[in-house]
């Protein structure tokens, strides 16, 4: 779908790099609880210093509307700082006004480019005073490619425009799930705001053989999934949609059922979404949970995507069973529903 321009073509010795990441994680009490996205990234970072480039990294943590130390990177900035082994004091500088952290001569980490309303606007202005930090623009923020944002797809019009190893792989890979998957082919959808995922659960039929849709789901959304679904014309999927229990706080047991006896018919499946609330995991009725452990043993070609399953996956110690952890969960489900990404189209060759 997408022909990429990688970076590990280019020649980047002694260039300034603005490399956008994903460090949009998971952070409590100043603490990250989940390094997934990190760890997906840093290859990148280490292929750009082994290359002798200066690194620029940027990324964007939560949605704040001003600047608000709550969702500071610099817990991300001790953990880079930690994976690179370096001993020395941190240093704060300014970058052509944009906060930043020294780690090095050659690393720098920017502050929460979100504490810019200009970022989500993709402003010109913005986009311009961001790329003049660099010489070059790596993404490797597959989980943001869906935005239209300045650090997404604003600078890549002044740089000279890339894209990491983990975008490369991301993209490699859900192409060919979407392009020649092993059907038959399930897609398990969940979490909160159901309805606003309607549009792709629609292009997902398809796509896909069995649509599940789990999660909060109110009677009017199941109305109008039935409704879209019966609308399509021509080869589409089967649709099945879960039932909240009695505390609607999670899908019925019998719906857990059916979902896994649907995906035990599957050679591939994408979930992205958990089925309730996943604050207990522990719980002996917890649909996420049950489901988890059956799919993890299933022995079918599953990928997982969206922090709120990747990081309850994580935390039941089940996340390593999985065929393939997409860093993205709007942008993946996006991808597999055909949309076109802006952030990928912009590093076209």
């Amino acid at each position: 779908m997408y022909n990429l321009k990688n970076i590990k073509d280019e020649d980047v010795k002694g260039k300034r790099v603005l490399l956008r990441v994903d460090v949009d994680v998971p952070i409590k009490d100043g603490k990250i609880e989940d390094r997934s996205r990190l760890k997906a990234w840093f290859p990148t970072l280490e292929l750009l210093l082994t290359k002798q480039a200066h690194v620029f990294i940027a990324g964007h943590l939560g949605r704040p509307q001003r600047v608000d130390e709550r969702f500071s990177l610099e817990p991300v900035v001790h953990w880079v700082k930690s994976q690179l082994e370096l001993h020395n004091d941190l240093k704060v500088t300014d970058i052509n006004g944009f906060k930043a952290w020294e780690l090095t001569g050659n690393v720098f980490v920017l502050e929460n480019l979100r504490f810019f309303n200009e970022e989500e606007k993709n402003d010109i202005i913005f986009s311009q005073k961001l790329a003049s930090i660099a010489q070059i623009y790596v993404n490797d923020a597959f989980a943001s490619s869906h935005r239209a944002h300045a650090s997404i797809v604003g600078v890549t019009k002044y740089l000279p425009s890339f894209a990491g190893l983990r975008l490369i792989e991301e993209v490699g890979v859900l192409s060919k799930v979407l392009e020649e998957p092993k059907r038959p082919l399930g897609v398990i959808i969940g979490g909160a705001k159901i309805e606003t995922k309607l549009p792709l659960v629609e292009k997902m039929h398809r796509f896909a053989d069995y649509v599940m849709v789990g999660g909060e789901i109110a009677e009017n959304d199941k109305i109008l999934l039935k409704v879209a679904h019966e609308r399509i014309q021509g080869q589409k999927s089967a649709l099945l949609v879960a039932d909240l229990n009695e505390k609607n706080i999670d899908i019925t047991l019998k719906s857990v059922e059916n979902f896994i006896q649907i995906s035990k018919k599957c050679q591939t499946i994408v979930w992205n979404g958990p089925m309730g609330l996943i604050e207990n995991p522990a719980g002996t009725n917890h649909a996420t949970l049950i489901l988890a452990k059956e799919l993890s043993e299933i022995g079918k070609y599953i990928i997982v995507g969206g922090g709120d399953t990747v990081g309850f996956l994580k935390e039941s110690n089940l996340l390593d069973k999985f065929s393939f952890v997409s860093t993205g969960g709007g942008a993946m489900l996006e991808f597999l529903a055909g949309v076109k990404l802006p952030g990928l189209l912009v590093l076209e060759k």
